[in-house]
């Protein structure tokens, strides 16, 4: 967590997808290109400070994470890293379909699927335990920036095991589009989202690919370095 440049599995819905022109205006910030974007005008209009509603995931650019963001383990290198993404993409698998709804989830607002899906779960653990030699150990200072007395016995123990507590049972895949918010602002920011989102008219999602983002150094935002279709 404390090294650069770190590097992170997630699935963005390519470059030219309507889904990603969604997130990247709402975040003001596009990650294939590296643009800044203009903020839609009902967004400002509900929360003239939007900017800093979305300041936290604006970071990370749009996208739903499969392997949390990680420096390279020593004698690792970003080549073999990309490699690895399109060794995995192509081995054969069931892509994950969804139904994606806009909601709240553990106090922020998300992009999530609107029930579980098997093959999606399978997908995020394959992510994990694959890349997971690129991961370096974690030290005591990362693991005390993940609060660990706040998390569950299992959430612990994953994050000892994978460097990230959030995995295999206890993943949930969401695409973030603001940062925490308390009960009373959420209420007006969900209702805009999901009118704007709605307009989308996307009924169904396939997670049909890896993106490989990079974070350089850490006053740096996520950027897109590759993409891979997942096999079928």
């Amino acid at each position: 967590m404390t090294g650069f440049p770190r590097y992170a599995i997630y699935f963005a819905a390519g470059a030219d997808n309507a889904l990603t022109r969604f997130g990247a205006e709402l975040l003001g910030y596009e990650a294939y290109t590296e643009d800044e974007v203009s903020f839609p005008h009902e967004a400002l209009r509900i929360a003239p400070d939007w900017r800093d509603v979305t300041a936290d995931p604006r970071k990370y650019g749009f996208h739903g994470t499969l392997k949390a963001p990680m420096a390279l383990a020593s004698g690792r290198t970003e080549a073999e890293l990309v490699t690895a993404c399109a060794t995995f993409a192509g081995k054969v698998r069931p892509i994950p379909l969804i139904r994606p709804i806009v909601d709240a989830i553990s106090g922020f607002i998300a992009v999530i699927p609107a029930e579980p899906v098997d093959a999606l779960q399978q997908l995020a653990a394959d992510c994990v335990r694959d890349f997971d030699c690129f991961r370096p150990a974690l030290t005591a200072e990362d693991r005390a920036r993940r609060k660990p007395e706040k998390l569950s016995q299992r959430q612990r123990e994953y994050l000892d095991r994978w460097g990230y507590p959030y995995v295999m049972e206890e993943f949930r895949f969401h695409m973030t589009l603001t940062g925490r918010l308390d009960a009373e602002r959420r209420g007006p920011i969900l209702e805009m989202l999901r009118r704007r989102f709605a307009a989308l008219k996307l009924d169904t999602l396939e997670i049909d690919r890896i993106t490989l983002f990079k974070q350089d150094e850490a006053k740096a935002r996520f950027r897109i370095i590759g993409e891979w279709k997942l096999a079928r």
